[in-house]
């Protein structure tokens, strides 16, 4: 078997990067930033970017208390990563942990949101839960980066969008390559199930408020059981 083939074998196998996978946890990213934009004080808090800009604005008009506003997600979001890091390290290097590193990170998400669930929406209180969100979603980003041995992201779309049009440009240009095409669905795929996501958030969140974070919660429960399939000998 070629290099190519036990490198396509490989991503088969691994189940945090195939599409399945990826839509639910994209599902999820949807389902977050809708509701933190609809019950959490209009906010995005699944991505750092408006944060760091809002921040940059605020530094440059001396509002002093405003950039610790925003300082404060976006260092939790970075803290979010190291935490990653330091559970997939102590997993790999003591072989103690009876599941998955990534199913260890999925039950902190789920446990964090639920966490969540009991925050009362006050201006205070929803930059904590905001703050939460955002923690969660470093540490989904930061465990689940590849689809099919592709990088992506599962709370954020441009880049995805990017990829795709990417995909699509090379699955094209030159003759049709069919693997490229569809890479480029792939894409295209993820970015749907986020958009789903959104829909079923602005649904759930329009009826029950704050109290629609278990959707979120149980599509975790759904990837955590997944992921009790993920081979371990590619880590």
């Amino acid at each position: 078997m070629s290099n190519h083939q036990l490198l396509k074998t490989k991503h088969r196998r691994m189940i945090s990067e195939s599409f399945r996978l990826g839509a639910l946890l994209a599902l999820v990213g949807g389902f977050l930033d809708a509701y933190s934009y609809m019950t959490r004080g209009e906010v995005f808090a699944t991505a750092e970017t408006g944060n760091i800009v809002l921040m940059g604005l605020n530094l440059s008009r001396g509002n002093f208390p405003m950039v610790l506003h925003y300082l404060l997600p976006i260092c939790v979001y970075a803290v979010g990563i190291i935490v990653v890091k330091t559970i997939q390290e102590s997993a790999n290097q003591y072989h103690l942990i009876v599941v998955h590193w990534r199913q260890i990170v999925i039950f902190c998400e789920a446990c964090v949101l639920m966490c969540v669930y009991f925050i009362p929406q006050t201006p205070r209180a929803n930059l904590f839960a905001n703050v939460l969100i955002a923690f969660v979603s470093s540490m989904q980003v930061q465990s689940f980066r590849k689809l099919r041995g592709l990088g992506f992201a599962t709370t954020m779309c441009t880049g995805n969008l990017r990829s795709a049009m990417d995909r699509l440009y090379s699955g094209i240009s030159k003759g049709i390559n069919r693997e490229e095409i569809i890479n480029s669905l792939r894409y295209l795929g993820i970015i749907a199930s986020f958009v789903v996501g959104v829909i079923i958030s602005y649904q759930l969140t329009a009826r029950w408020g704050t109290h629609a974070m278990p959707f979120a919660v149980c599509i975790l429960i759904i990837v955590f059981v997944l992921l009790v399939r993920e081979p371990r000998e590619f880590e």
